[in-house]
């Protein structure tokens, strides 16, 4: 573990002179604090770098650089000006998070740029990280710049198999880099050989075109950087004059995938510092979605929320009218008639819910979002609500990047939190807006995705960041297509989200029958001992520990808040003998380890069977989990 468990923040900067620098340098090298990474700059033939892990190079000499509009290539002759090192370690503590506080340590080396078909300022900034090692450009010229490519290239040893979707909520599969067939999504994980997986991906994706992954034409095992063009755009990115920064683009390493997920917080360190002066709105928490749209349904959900400690209720489409109709107004409460019947008293719901001290999140299609966003937010807090999910936003052409960012700090100015839903995956600006809850990008339970499909999610999409993956627990579908109960118990702990929803299809006993076409309430909520997991299991931690697992076939993942410690661990296409060391466990404390294991012998809704064990840190869980099953345990410790 490279977290540090104080809560003194320290900072130490030393800037050092690249001792021995000369103009035209032909390469630059840069270390991590740990010496497990090397990035080396190569500009003696063209304009190239490289990356050793642990002494083995994990991408070989690779391109660098861009094509503007009109042909430049930037650049294009390239010379080393001048480089500038420094060091910086320090702590620092988030809002929220899979940690309570994180470690940035890393050399940094700002690499001064010329070149002969261009006079404006060019520079690499390059830094090496005990997580992975990160580059972005940045450029300042007198004059706007329209980019039509990046040659940014990721040249792989060796033929990888990599795990591969073609958008963020479709399916990822493993693959021979040589038999990439699509534009891959980010991030993308690759293993080289037994011993070394790798992840590529970007960071600080603020106002730039996204960047996927397409295989080159005619080099080996190499990928290149793929800009989103919008469908009105003859160019992917337009750059303005006199300073602009482009997005991280980043390399990790890692004996297994799960060192990868483990050092995922790398995305959060290549973002700015929190920018939000009183963060005192922004509150994790579970949420049941109401799925009735009726009144009734929402005084029952808000009380159901009362009694198993979640935080909030959300109302999904139609609350508003038909979410796909342009003519559909967000400032009223008229429900879709194709969705239910109502009646529903949108305000009687959030003045109860706020003396619940539950809040309430109002989805919003993206066609109202575009035409009345200015309008709704600030209605919005005046109505009392806690946040909104955007829905169906449109993502990856630097138009539409740009603007779902400015609406998340647009709904910070009114003390409202955001859920991002659809093709929009994070690259860690939650770090500089946490009212960013969390967001989708993932292949969820509105999927049906059986187990092996959630494994490769959690070792690959996790990764970028928190992910809503819309659990659902009593729906048909758990047993039918998707896996077993205790594996949905299992998901809560090994995705994470500061907002887990919950109870996706599933409504209070209260709350009356769906009437309509859509929304999928599926039956009540029966009284369960089950409960008791979803109403203990926190959303945030304190601390995280991947502790095993391999794509597709298994994962098991620990994590802390408080004194409590939670597992789950999940299984694919193949059962899995589970023997875990409970190391991670405190000296010196009993712990009560509360089991929830999948039995089918038992004749009961769920089949998921609850036992109870003494164990502490030098204790082995011992657990045969059969194929597409999962396990949950939450380990309390005993009073002396």
């Amino acid at each position: 573990m490279k977290i540090q468990k104080n809560n003194i923040l320290w900072i130490f900067i030393l800037i050092l002179p690249f001792l021995g620098c000369k103009k035209n340098l032909d390469n630059v090298e840069l270390t991590s604090p740990d010496s497990s990474y090397t990035f080396n700059l190569d500009v003696k033939d063209s304009f190239a770098y490289s990356v050793d892990w642990n002494n083995k190079t994990i991408i070989e000499k690779s391109a660098l650089g861009f094509k503007l509009t009109g042909g430049t290539v930037l650049p294009e002759g390239v010379k080393v000006k001048n480089v500038e090192k420094n060091t910086q370690q320090k702590e620092w503590t988030p809002l929220y998070g899979e940690y309570n506080v994180y470690t940035d340590y890393y050399n940094e080396a700002l690499i001064q740029l010329s070149c002969n078909n261009w006079h404006g300022e060019l520079a690499l900034r390059v830094r090496a990280y005990n997580e992975g090692v990160a580059f972005k450009y940045e450029i300042n010229s007198n004059e706007d710049l329209q980019i039509d490519k990046e040659l940014t290239e990721f040249c792989y040893p060796v033929n990888a198999n990599v795990w591969a979707s073609s958008h963020a909520q479709t399916e990822i599969n493993k693959r021979r880099l040589s038999e990439l067939s699509f534009i891959a999504e980010r991030p993308l994980l690759a293993e080289l050989s037994d011993s070394v997986f790798t992840a590529i991906g970007e960071a600080a994706l603020v106002d730039f075109a996204r960047m996927k992954f397409k295989k080159h034409q005619s080099k080996a095992n190499t990928l290149v950087a793929s800009l989103e063009k919008g469908k009105e755009n003859q160019y992917p990115v337009s750059i303005a004059a006199n300073g602009y920064n482009i997005p991280w683009r980043y390399i990790m390493a890692g004996e297994n995938a799960a060192q990868i997920l483990q050092n995922n917080y790398l995305l959060l360190n290549l973002n700015e510092e929190n920018k939000i002066a009183n963060s005192s709105f922004i509150k994790p928490g579970k949420v049941i979605r109401e799925v009735t749209l009726t009144t009734q349904g929402g005084i029952a959900c808000v009380d159901f929320a009362v009694k198993h400690n979640l935080q909030f209720v959300e109302f999904d489409a139609g609350w508003y009218g038909n979410e796909y109709d342009d003519a559909s107004d967000a400032t009223t409460v008229t429900v879709d008639p194709n969705r239910s019947t109502g009646p529903l008293d949108l305000h009687k719901v959030i003045g109860y819910a706020n003396e619940k001290g539950i809040g309430i999140i109002l989805y919003v299609n993206r066609r109202a979002l575009e035409k009345q966003l200015d309008e709704i937010l600030p209605l919005y807090k005046s109505w009392g609500v806690a946040g909104l999910k955007y829905g169906f936003v449109n993502v990856g052409p630097q138009k539409w990047t740009a603007w779902i960012h400015e609406a998340v700090r647009k709904a910070a100015g009114y003390g409202l939190m955001v859920n991002i839903h659809d093709e929009y995956r994070p690259t860690g600006y939650s770090r500089t807006f946490p009212n960013l809850m969390t967001q989708e990008g993932i292949k969820g339970d509105e999927e049906s995705t059986p187990n092996d499909g959630v494994i490769n999610t959690i070792f690959t999409r996790m990764i970028a960041g928190a992910g809503d993956q819309t659990n659902c627990y009593f729906a048909s579908r758990v047993e039918e297509k998707m896996g077993s109960h205790a594996s949905q118990m299992a998901k809560v702990i090994c995705i994470y989200s500061p907002w887990q929803f919950l109870y996706w299809y599933d409504r209070p006993q209260e709350s009356p029958p769906k009437k309509g076409g859509a929304g999928g309430a599926e039956g009540a909520i029966p009284e369960i001992d089950d409960l008791q997991f979803f109403d203990d299991v926190p959303t945030v931690w304190d601390d995280t520990k991947v502790i095993e697992g391999y794509p597709g076939k298994y994962v098991s993942i620990a994590r802390r808040k408080g004194n409590k410690w939670y597992l789950g661990s999940i299984t694919g296409h193949e059962a899995y003998n589970l023997s875990l060391k409970l190391d991670f466990l405190d000296k010196g404390s009993t712990y009560a380890a509360k089991i929830f294991s999948d039995n089918k012998s038992l004749n009961t809704r769920t089949n998921v069977q609850i036992r109870e064990i003494k164990v502490n840190h030098r204790s082995v869980l011992e657990q045969n989990i059969l194929q597409q099953n999962g396990l949950a345990v939450i380990f309390a410790p005993i009073k002396k």
